[in-house]
């Protein structure tokens, strides 16, 4: 039995329409039809039911669906698997990361993780904080990094690091003050999944007339304020790269005071990765 043959059913499941399953697919109709052929031939059963070019699935192309699924996703995993082991892999780690901190502190911890643990091979998956919970619950993630706490009740989440957040703008609004600062400057806002909210209503408290452009990524956050665009809260493993290389700069607080942004780390079931993550992450940031 070909596992391509397998691959066509279950396109042609989904649309029971062989055009819809060529286009998928990047095959022409004719071969769709003779997998689906050759596949019941193997079977010794008719999978779907022709009346000219309608197609349907019969009770036992609906009875051989799930098990054509789970061929499909052992085959997969077992290639997955094997091509693991050519690189010298022993183990796995399935990372959910934020968007935030998959691209500020996260590079330079797994540089060190992966030298210390050669032998665990770590797949990182970034999504949004608020679709960290459901990937860890759902089982597709062994850990998740994330700024929010989850809505789901079957996973664990921990506090792992708190930081203030530092309000920063160009280099050449250095001698600024907080006033001045918000009074010359766009306010670029909800960059970061929980305190905008508030902070927003605190600042216009202070600064009512202050202006303000809504930017939902942190990289592109720092790069419009590095043109000179505009000013933003940001948690400080977000922006201290950039503070060090005088790209950006701090605005010392004034009448705002800044909120703080914690990090999270969820799990689900603690194996040995996880748990070896886990510890080399808390020993690295009890050093900030």
């Amino acid at each position: 039995m070909d596992i391509k043959w397998i691959k066509t059913f279950i396109v042609a499941a989904k649309y029971e329409n062989f055009r819809k399953t060529s286009e998928e697919l990047f095959l022409t109709q004719p071969a769709i039809t003779k997998h689906i052929k050759r596949l019941e031939e193997n079977l010794n059963i008719l999978l779907f039911e022709r009346d000219g070019k309608k197609i349907a699935l019969t009770p036992a192309g609906h009875h051989f669906l799930p098990f054509a699924r789970e061929m499909i996703e052992k085959y997969d995993q077992g290639l997955n698997d094997f091509e693991s082991w050519k690189q010298g892999y022993k183990r796995k780690l399935m990372i959910a990361a934020a968007p935030q901190i998959a691209s500020s502190f996260l590079p330079s911890i797994l540089r060190k993780f992966m030298d210390n643990n050669p032998d665990i091979e770590v797949i990182i998956n970034v999504l949004k904080s608020f679709d960290i919970g459901e990937e860890m619950s759902a089982g597709r993630a062994d850990l998740g990094l994330t700024r929010i706490v989850p809505i789901q009740t079957n996973i664990k989440c921990d506090v792992v690091h708190e930081e203030l957040v530092k309000l920063v703008g160009p280099t050449e609004a250095c001698m600024f003050d907080e006033q001045m600062i918000l009074q010359n400057y766009r306010l670029i806002t909800h960059n970061h999944p929980v305190y905008w909210d508030q902070l927003l209503k605190n600042v216009k408290t202070h600064y009512p007339t202050v202006r303000t452009m809504k930017v939902n990524q942190v990289e592109v956050t720092k790069r419009f304020i590095e043109e000179g665009l505009g000013v933003s809260y940001l948690p400080f493993t977000v922006i201290k790269d950039e503070i060090a290389m005088n790209k950006l700069v701090e605005i010392k607080s004034d009448k705002i005071s800044p909120p703080a942004s914690c990090t999270y780390v969820l799990t689900k079931v603690e194996t040995d990765e996880v748990s070896i993550f886990i510890s080399f992450l808390k020993d690295i940031m009890r050093g900030w």
